[in-house]
C-alpha cells in the first residue's frame, strides 16, 4: 500500500531532482572550462531521465493513472532514480563550495572515469522507468483491448447486487438469519458441497435480502464471481436474453485470468451474445472456467448468486435448461464453483430442479422453525422502530417527541406475530410508519395495529391495506372516487408496464400533468421506489404488491383493485396516441438513406426518440395482444398501421429492435386469428413477408425500409399502401412479380452442398446435413441457425430426429454416427464400429434404439442412451443404403445395393426374411403403420409392396424414374412417392390413381425428376426452381417444403393447400 501511495510523489521527486541536476550541469558548463564533454554527457543523460519522469507524471495524471500508481516496477525505478540524483546533486553542490550560492569557486567534482560510471547509472535509471512504463502501458492496452471486446456483450442494466437499481434494498441485520447464513457459508466453503444451493420460499419471506447479504459478504471476501437479480417487468432483468452475457461480463472482471479467455470466445464469434442460452453458456462461461481452472494462479472459489429465478419470464424448458447448465459447471482442479439460487417454489422451477437430480441442496424458508423467524423479525422491527423514533425526535418539538420505549414491547410482539413468516410485511409497515407525508409515526402505528387486529384478513391484505387506506382517509365520496381513479391510472399503469418508466415519461405516456403523477406517488413510498429525479424509473419494491392489486379474488374486497386487461387496453391506446403524434419519416434526421444504424449516437436517439416514444414503439403490441379482441381495436390498429407502419419499423430499427418488430407482427397475427380475413389480418400477413424479405438491410440501415418498397411485389399490400413514399430519387422502378412467391426463408450457413434435411417431429426445428462436415439445427419459423454441430471429419450424409425431438443423430463418411442433444448442441455419443461410410441412421419409435446402415455391408443396432452396439446384422453382399424400424420397434428392414431387402429381428439379430425381386439397387424402404406391409423403391424404377410375415411380393408399381421418397398413405391402401401416388391393386400398375386419403401437402407436392419444378403428383407444375435450388434434398412438413441446395443454402417454400386444390386437377 505504501508503494502504491508513494509512486506519484516519487515520480514528482525525480522530476524536481533531475531538473536541479540539469541546472547545476548548466552552471558548471558556464563557469568551469575543463571536462566540457563530461558535463555534456551527464547533462544529456539526466535530461533523458527528466523526460522519462515527466512522461510518467503525465500518465499518472491521465485516465489510466490509477493503474500506474499501483505499479511496483515504477515505484522501485523512481526510488532508485531519486537515490542516484541525490548523490549526484550532493557532489555537484559540494563542488560549489559547500553549497554557497556563489559560483566563483566552482570545481567540477567528477573524474572522467567517475562520469562514465555515473552516466551509466543514470542511463539504467532512465531505462528502468521507461521499461516500467512500457510494461504497465502494455498491460493497460491489454485491459483496453479486453474492455472493448467485453463491451460487445449485452449486459442487463441493474442486474448485479451492487447496481444503482438495487442500492435501496437492504441486507440482513446483525443477529438475524444467523443459522441460515451460517448454513449457506458452510455450503460455500465446503470442499464436497453440491454445486447449487436452492433457497426457496413464498413471497415476502426475505429471499432477496439473504441473496444480497451473501453477495455482499462474498464480495468483501473477494470470491464473488457474479450476481444476477431477476425482476419481472423489466426488459433486461425479466428474461434470459442477457443473463449469460451479464454473468460472463462480471466474471471477466472479477476473476483473474478469465477476461482474455472470454475475449477469445467473443472474437471467435462476434454474435455469441445473441445465440441460444446454452451456446452462450458453453462458450462464455463453461469453457473459459475450465481453461482457467488449470492455471496455477486460478482462484480456488467462485461464487455466483442468482436471485428471484421465478421472476424470469421464460418457458418451462428454458428454466430446466438454465438449471442444467448451472449444475454442469462442476469444480475443476482446485477451482470450486458455488451457485446460490433463490426463488418462490413455482412449478417450473420445481420441475427444473427435479430434472437435474442430485446436484443441489435446498432449504425452504417458510419451513424454518417459527421461533427462529419470529426472533429475526422481532430484531428487525426493534432496529427499524428505533431508527424511526430517533429520526422523528431529531426534528420534533419537545412535547411531540416519542418516548424512549416507543413503540413498546407489547406492540413489537404483536406486530412480530402478525408478520411471521413474511419479512415483506415487516419491511413495508416500517416504511409506511416512517413516511412523514402520511402523519406522525405513532398515528400510523395505531392504524396498522387496528388493521392487524382483524383476524379475517390475509397476510398480503395486512401488509398493503394500511398503505392504501391512508390514501382516502377522511375523504368524501367524490374525493375518494377521484383518488381511486387516479390510483388505477398511475399505479395501475406502473404495475402493468412491460418495463419501468421515469415519472416524466410516464406523465407524457398517460397524457397527464407531471404534478398529477408526483402527487399520486407521494404517499406510496412504502410500496414503490420513487426516485428524486424525474428521469429515473419508478419501480415496485416487491412483486407481491402487484399480485395483491390484480388478484381476481380481490376484485370485490380491495377498493384499489386494478383491472389488468382494462389497463392493458388503455396502455395500448396511449401508446398508439404517442406514436401517431411523434413518428414520421427519418425521425433522426439522418443525412443520407444508406447511413448505418451503428453511426447514430445515443444522445441523438434520446432526443429524437424520447423514453415515452421508445416505450410506445417497443411495447404497444404487447399491450394490444393482452386484451380480448374487439372490432374497435382492429379499426384503430389498422388506421395506425396504414399510416405509420414504415415509421414504426424505422424507429425500431434505430433502436436495434427489428427482431422484436417481426416477433410483434407474428404475435399480432396470432391475436387476429379470430378475424382471419379482416383488412388488418391481411395487412399484418403482408407486413411479415415484407419484413422477412428485407430484414437484414432494414436492421443495418433504417432508412432503407422506404427503398425496399420497390422490390416488393406489385400487389403487396404494404407496397400499395405506401407507394407515395417510394424515394423520388429512384426514377425507374424494377420489374417485380405480382405476388409474394412461395419462398418464406432462405437459410445460409453451409459452405458445401446439403445432403439431408429433416423436420423435428414437433415441427419446431429443422436439421440439415452437408458435405462441409457439419450439421445445423434451425428454427423452423424464423430461420435462425440455433446450433452448429461440429465434430464429424467427413461428409455428413443423413440426419434424423428422435421421436421426442430431444435428440438428433447424424451419419457420416467418417464411419461414425453421432448423437446430439438438440437443446444444447452437445455431442452426447460417438458411435464407432462401422468400417466404411455410414449411409443412413434412424431412431426406433420409442427413441431407445437406433439403427445405422453402411457401405461395410452391415446394419448396426445401438442403444440410444449408452451408445453401445447391441447387434451387428450381417448378410448383405453389397453396401446397405437405407434402414428403417417397424412401428412397433421389433423389426428393422434394410435396403441394399445387392438388389435385396432384408427384414431383421431387433431382439435376436436374426434375418427373418430376404426379399428378392428388384433388378437394380434398392435405395429406400418403409413399413406400414401396422407393420404388416413393407414398401421398397429401387433404381429399377419400381416400388414393391411386400407381406412382412410371408416375404411375398403383393404389388409392383412401375415408374418413369426411380423414387427416393417413399411413404404409405394414411389409410394404407396406397403408396406415395416423389413420382406419384398409387393405389394397391394386387398387380403391376403404372397409372396415377384418383385422389386418396393423404396428408394434403405431402400428397400434392413433389419435385420433378430433373429438379427444376415443384409439381403436383399428377405432374402439374407449380413452382419453377432456379438453378441454385436444384440437385439437393427435399423435405415436407405441414404446408412447408424445404430444399437443401447444392450451394449449401436451405430454402423454405410455403404453399396454400386449399388454393392448390382449387387450381389444379389431381
Amino acid at each position: 500500500m505504501a508503494e502504491a501511495l508513494g509512486v506519484a510523489s516519487s515520480v514528482i521527486a525525480v522530476v524536481d531532482l533531475s531538473a536541479k541536476v540539469i541546472n547545476w550541469c548548466v552552471r558548471y558548463a558556464q563557469d568551469v572550462s575543463h571536462a566540457s564533454e563530461d558535463k555534456k554527457r551527464l547533462a544529456k543523460e539526466v535530461t533523458r531521465l527528466n523526460l522519462a519522469s515527466v512522461n510518467a507524471r503525465d500518465l499518472l495524471d491521465g485516465p489510466r493513472g490509477s493503474r500506474l500508481k499501483a505499479s511496483r516496477a515504477l515505484y522501485l525505478a523512481t526510488v532508485n532514480s531519486q537515490s542516484q540524483l541525490r548523490r549526484i546533486e550532493s557532489q555537484l553542490v559540494g563542488g560549489s563550495g559547500q553549497g554557497k550560492v556563489s559560483f566563483e569557486a566552482l570545481k567540477w567534482p567528477f573524474k572522467s572515469k567517475e562520469v562514465q560510471s555515473v552516466v551509466q547509472d543514470v542511463h539504467q535509471c532512465t531505462e528502468a522507468i521507461y521499461s516500467a512504463l512500457e510494461v504497465d502501458q502494455t498491460s493497460i492496452l491489454l485491459d483496453i483491448d479486453h474492455q472493448m471486446a467485453l463491451d460487445r456483450l449485452r449486459v442487463a442494466e441493474g442486474a448485479s447486487f451492487d447496481s444503482y437499481a438495487e442500492k435501496h434494498n437492504p441486507t440482513c441485520l446483525q443477529d438475524t438469519r444467523v443459522e441460515l447464513l451460517k448454513d449457506v457459508q458452510l455450503w460455500i466453503d465446503g470442499t464436497d458441497s453440491k454445486v447449487i444451493f436452492w433457497l426457496n420460499g413464498m413471497a415476502g419471506t426475505g429471499k432477496s435480502t439473504i441473496s444480497r447479504t451473501v453477495a455482499q459478504t462474498r464480495h468483501d471476501r473477494g470470491d464473488l464471481g457474479a450476481s444476477f437479480f431477476f425482476k419481472r417487468g423489466e426488459i433486461d432483468r425479466g428474461s434470459l436474453a442477457k443473463f449469460v452475457s451479464t454473468l460472463a461480463h462480471q466474471l471477466a472482471w472479477s476473476t483473474p485470468g478469465l477476461a482474455p479467455l472470454i475475449k477469445e470466445a467473443i472474437d471467435a464469434d462476434s454474435k455469441i451474445g445473441h445465440k441460444g442460452v446454452d451456446d452462450q453458456f458453453k462458450k462464455l462461461i463453461r469453457e473459459p472456467l475450465s481453461e482457467a481452472a488449470v492455471v496455477p494462479s486460478a482462484p480456488s472459489l467462485i461464487v455466483v448468486v442468482v436471485d428471484a429465478l421465478d421472476e424470469c419470464e421464460a418457458t418451462d424448458d428454458d428454466i430446466k435448461l438454465l438449471l442444467r447448465l448451472l449444475s454442469s459447471v462442476h469444480s475443476r482442479g482446485r477451482l470450486r464453483i458455488r451457485v446460490l439460487v433463490t426463488s418462490r417454489p413455482e412449478l417450473p422451477v420445481r420441475l427444473g430442479f427435479s430434472s437435474i437430480g442430485n446436484t443441489h441442496q435446498d432449504l425452504i424458508l417458510h419451513k424454518i422453525p417459527r421461533s427462529i423467524i419470529e426472533h429475526d423479525i422481532y430484531v428487525f422491527l426493534r432496529h427499524e422502530f428505533a431508527n424511526i423514533r430517533n429520526r422523528f425526535n431529531r426534528l420534533a418539538v419537545e412535547e411531540l417527541k416519542l418516548p424512549v420505549h416507543w413503540p413498546g414491547e407489547a406492540n413489537l410482539e404483536k406486530l412480530t406475530r402478525a408478520a411471521v413468516p413474511l419479512f415483506i410485511f415487516a419491511a413495508t409497515l416500517c416504511r409506511f410508519i416512517n413516511d412523514s407525508c402520511l402523519g406522525s409515526p405513532d398515528k400510523l402505528l395505531q392504524s396498522v395495529l387496528h388493521h392487524t387486529s382483524n383476524g379475517h384478513t390475509s397476510k398480503l391484505d395486512m401488509t398493503y391495506s394500511p398503505v392504501l387506506k391512508q390514501q382516502v382517509i377522511n375523504r368524501s365520496g367524490r374525493e375518494r372516487r377521484n383518488i381511486i381513479k387516479s390510483f388505477r391510472l398511475i399505479v395501475g399503469t406502473i404495475i402493468t408496464l412491460a418495463s419501468p418508466l421515469p415519472v416524466r415519461a410516464l406523465a407524457l405516456l398517460l397524457d397527464v400533468h407531471i404534478d398529477e403523477v408526483t402527487t399520486g406517488l407521494r404517499m406510496l413510498h412504502s410500496v414503490l421506489e420513487v426516485p428524486e429525479s424525474l428521469d429515473s424509473p419508478v419501480r415496485l419494491l416487491h412483486l407481491s404488491f402487484r399480485d395483491y392489486l390484480v388478484d381476481p379474488e380481490n376484485r370485490e374486497t380491495v377498493e384499489f383493485w386494478v383491472d389488468e386487461k382494462l389497463t392493458h387496453r388503455k396502455l395500448a391506446q396511449h401508446c398508439l396516441r404517442v406514436m401517431r403524434g411523434a413518428l414520421h419519416e427519418n425521425i433522426c434526421c439522418l443525412s443520407f438513406p444508406g447511413i448505418r444504424r451503428s453511426t447514430v449516437g445515443v444522445r441523438q436517439l434520446e432526443q429524437r426518440i424520447p423514453p415515452e416514444l421508445q416505450y410506445a414503439v417497443m411495447y404497444w403490441v404487447y399491450h394490444q395482444t393482452k386484451i380480448d379482441f374487439e372490432q374497435d381495436d382492429s379499426r384503430e390498429v389498422y388506421y395506425f398501421m396504414t399510416i405509420h407502419f414504415l415509421h414504426w419499423v424505422e424507429a425500431l430499427s434505430l433502436l436495434g429492435r427489428v427482431k422484436e418488430c417481426l416477433d410483434s407482427l407474428k404475435s399480432m397475427a396470432r391475436w387476429l386469428e379470430i378475424q382471419e380475413r379482416s383488412s388488418l389480418s391481411f395487412f399484418v400477413a403482408d407486413a411479415v413477408r415484407f419484413l422477412q424479405a428485407n430484414f437484414f438491410v432494414i436492421a443495418e440501415a433504417p432508412l432503407q425500409i422506404y427503398s425496399c418498397l420497390i422490390f416488393a411485389p406489385s400487389k403487396s399490400i404494404v407496397r400499395k399502401t405506401f407507394e407515395n413514399v417510394i424515394p423520388r430519387w429512384i426514377s425507374t422502378l424494377p420489374k417485380v412479380q405480382e405476388s409474394w412467391n412461395a419462398c418464406l426463408l432462405t437459410l445460409e450457413g453451409h459452405s458445401s452442398p446439403v445432403n439431408s434435411v429433416m423436420f423435428s417431429h414437433d415441427s419446431t426445428k429443422m436439421a440439415s446435413a452437408s458435405y462441409d462436415k457439419t450439421v445445423r439445427i434451425w428454427d423452423a419459423e424464423t430461420g435462425d441457425c440455433e446450433r452448429l454441430l461440429e465434430g464429424h471429419s467427413g461428409r455428413v450424409i443423413s440426419v434424423v430426429f428422435s421421436h421426442d425431438s430431444a435428440k438428433l443423430a447424424s451419419a457420416s463418411h467418417d464411419k461414425t454416427v453421432r448423437i446430439w442433444n438438440v437443446k444444447t448442441g452437445d455431442c452426447e455419443q460417438v458411435l464407432e464400429g462401422h468400417s466404411d461410410r455410414v449411409n443412413s441412421v434412424v431412431f426406433s419409435r420409442d427413441s431407445t434404439k437406433m439403427a445405422s446402415a453402411s457401405y461395410d455391408k452391415t446394419i448396426r443396432i445401438w442403444n440410444a442412451d449408452t451408445g453401445g452396439c447391441e447387434r451387428v446384422l450381417e448378410g448383405h453382399s453389397e453396401s446397405v443404403f437405407s434402414v428403417v424400424f417397424s412401428y412397433d420397434s421389433t423389426m428393422v428392414a434394410s435396403a441394399s445395393h445387392d438388389k435385396t431387402v432384408r427384414i431383421w429381428n431387433v431382439k435376436t439379430g436374426d434375418c427373418e426374411q430376404v426379399l428378392e425381386g428388384h433388378s437394380d439397387r434398392v435405395n429406400s424402404v418403409v413399413f406400414s403403420r401396422d407393420s404388416t406391409k413393407l414398401a421398397s423403391a429401387s433404381y429399377d424404377k419400381t416400388v414393391r409392396i411386400w407381406n412382412v410375415e410371408t416375404g411375398t411380393c403383393k404389388d409392383v408399381v412401375l415408374l418413369d424414374a426411380f423414387a427416393d421418397v417413399l411413404s404409405f398413405t394414411l389409410d394404407e391402401r396406397g403408396i406415395a412417392t416423389n413420382r406419384g401416388v398409387f393405389a394397391f391393386t394386387g398387380s403391376s400398375r403404372s397409372s396415377v390413381e384418383p385422389p386418396m386419403s393423404l396428408q394434403p401437402l405431402e400428397a400434392l407436392t413433389v419435385v420433378s425428376p430433373d429438379c427444376t419444378w415443384v409439381s403436383t403428383v399428377a405432374g402439374t407444375e407449380l413452382l419453377w426452381l432456379p438453378s441454385e435450388c436444384r440437385g439437393g434434398q427435399v423435405v415436407v412438413s405441414g404446408s412447408t417444403v424445404v430444399i437443401g441446395c447444392q450451394s449449401g443454402r436451405l430454402v423454405f417454400l410455403g404453399f396454400s393447400v386449399a388454393d392448390i386444390a382449387k387450381t389444379v386437377q389431381l
